[in-house]
């Protein structure tokens, strides 16, 4: 970025009652609690955005970080329009597409191509004072660069059309939809005033071993033995292409997955890969 540029943003920083952050560290970022139709809300008070399937990124000024803290190395050209202070969102290729954006991030700014495919697409501003209707408001008016774009936030009438919208992302291959209350502050941790919307819960666990794939799988990986953060051991053995079969994720690795509740002895049902961590283990 210029010096001119750096200058011109510093004014705009301060008409806008920000300030750039001073040092680079992440700061703990806001997370979503799921949301229950068994807890009323009045569909007045939140803000609705499609939830997208990438790698979470924190932008604190001079470079960005994933939300396990490590730096991700991006290219120059990717981030030097972005402005001086904190930023969050995701880096996104697209629905559906969490895998590919995951192995961009972690193959970093070499990947020149990939990154090319990548979006930022961010949804707030840490350490931007006032609530969140009003850091909205502020990240509506900011220029972003080519590389990066607001998340379009949208208002709807009650839960039968939250459910509607949900059942329409999932349908065009989205992933599902957030919830955030325009009067929240952003705070580290998890917060009932962020609230994810999916037709499936997904969690992290820690590969232990691979298990050989029989019948049509011989000769290929057929699932994987995986270690929840809770200390559960339990098999993924479905949502792999033949490809990620070949070369699967190898031991110490942490990989999502997907699963629909648990079974009566606590393991996740159905459980599914979804992709590996952007974070190294």
């Amino acid at each position: 970025m210029h010096r001119r540029q750096v200058l011109l943003q510093l004014l705009a920083l301060g008409s806008l009652g920000l300030s750039p952050t001073a040092h680079p560290q992440p700061r703990g970022l806001m997370l979503a609690q799921v949301y229950s139709k068994q807890q009323p809300l009045d569909f007045a008070d939140w803000w609705i955005s499609e939830k997208l399937d990438g790698v979470r990124a924190c932008w604190d000024g001079q470079r960005l970080w994933t939300r396990g803290g490590h730096a991700i190395a991006a290219p120059d050209w990717f981030t030097r329009e972005l402005p001086a202070f904190s930023l969050d969102g995701e880096l996104w290729a697209g629905r559906g597409a969490f895998e590919r954006a995951s192995g961009i991030v972690r193959n970093g700014s070499d990947d020149d191509a990939g990154w090319r495919s990548l979006r930022y697409m961010i949804f707030d501003l840490p350490e931007t004072a006032g609530s969140f209707d009003q850091r909205l408001q502020t990240l509506r008016s900011l220029p972003l660069g080519a590389a990066a774009q607001a998340v379009e936030q949208f208002r709807l009438d009650d839960a039968n059309a939250l459910q509607a919208r949900l059942e329409a992302v999932v349908a065009a291959g989205g992933e599902g939809l957030m919830l955030h209350r325009g009067a929240s502050r952003y705070v580290s941790g998890r917060s009932e005033d962020l609230r994810k919307f999916k037709p499936y819960e997904d969690a992290e666990a820690l590969v232990i071993a691979t298990v050989p794939g029989q019948g049509r799988l011989a000769g290929l990986m057929g699932a994987l033995e995986v270690r929840s953060d809770d200390g559960r051991r339990f098999r993924i053995g479905s949502g792999f292409s033949d490809a990620q079969r070949r070369k699967p994720p190898a031991p110490g690795s942490r990989i999502r997955y997907a699963y629909n509740g648990l079974t009566a002895s606590g393991l996740p049902r159905f459980a599914r890969y979804l992709g590996l961590r952007s974070d190294p283990p």
